[in-house]
């Protein structure tokens, strides 16, 4: 039984690993980037995201966004106030977002004049670390309220970043966030990652995050991360309501990258 699930899960995710492949070179072609943003819900991320936005729409960068939840529009209309195009893209209880789901989005909505596609994937570590979008860049986020341990225990998502962002930062003192422990974490499972500070409420690192995403529109190297986009093997599985069953992040972990 175990074999024959694993083998559903390998299929299903080999053919989102073709799907994301065709849709990254599509929006190269087109000039667009696509921002992968991870995070554990209630990280910041979207607080964050309004910020980066609202700089790019002032700067005048042709820049939309895409935001991923269970139920609710509540996100996209935060969002929405910083005047960039945003879209909600509710998954039906999907705990990630797949690669057919963003093309379908791409071909109907995206504006033709985009060149950063940011997407907000569901809040959640284990499942959409598993699933390449066709990103050019992907972001994992994490709060000082979270613990500084947690790249250790989310290695797959911490692993697979091209940059990690620590947010709340005006909280790290009341947290007693132990920041040297984190940053050793991190690179533990992503030597050489850069880690970026923010705090969404006084606005601290909007300006160089959107600076790091419009160098790598412009071409700039991006960090290349140990890990593959996905594990290739994993140690047990779970299903969702509604899709198809696939498998947690496991000891398994294929070396890789997502660019």
């Amino acid at each position: 039984m175990c074999d024959s699930v694993d083998e559903v899960t390998q299929a299903v995710l080999a053919k989102n690993d073709g799907l994301a492949a065709g849709l990254r070179d599509e929006l190269s072609r087109r000039g667009v980037v696509v921002v992968n943003l991870l995070s554990s819900p209630g990280s910041g991320k979207t607080e964050l995201l309004g910020r980066v936005l609202a700089r790019a729409v002032e700067r005048g960068v042709p820049v939309a966004a895409l935001t991923a939840d269970l139920a609710t529009e509540n996100d996209a209309d935060r969002l929405a106030r910083s005047g960039a195009p945003v879209k909600q893209l509710l998954t039906d209880g999907l705990c990630h977002l797949e690669a057919r789901q963003l093309r379908r989005h791409v071909e109907s909505w995206l504006p033709g004049d985009t060149s950063l596609l940011f997407v907000e994937n569901v809040g959640n570590l284990v499942c959409p670390a598993s699933y390449d979008l066709g990103e050019s860049l992907r972001i994992v986020l994490m709060a000082v309220t979270e613990g500084e341990d947690k790249p250790l225990k989310y290695p797959t998502a911490f692993g697979s970043a091209h940059l990690v962002v620590l947010t709340k930062t005006d909280l790290a003192g009341p947290a007693c966030f132990d920041e040297a422990a984190f940053a050793a974490h991190v690179r533990r499972v992503n030597p050489g990652v850069e880690i970026l500070h923010s705090c969404a409420r006084t606005g601290d690192g909007v300006d160089t995050l959107l600076q790091r995403v419009l160098a790598v529109r412009d071409g700039a190297a991006v960090h290349r991360p140990p890990l593959a986009p996905r594990p290739h093997s994993h140690s047990h599985s779970h299903t969702h309501a509604g899709s198809h069953s696939h498998e947690g992040a496991g000891s398994g972990l294929a070396a890789g990258r997502v660019s």
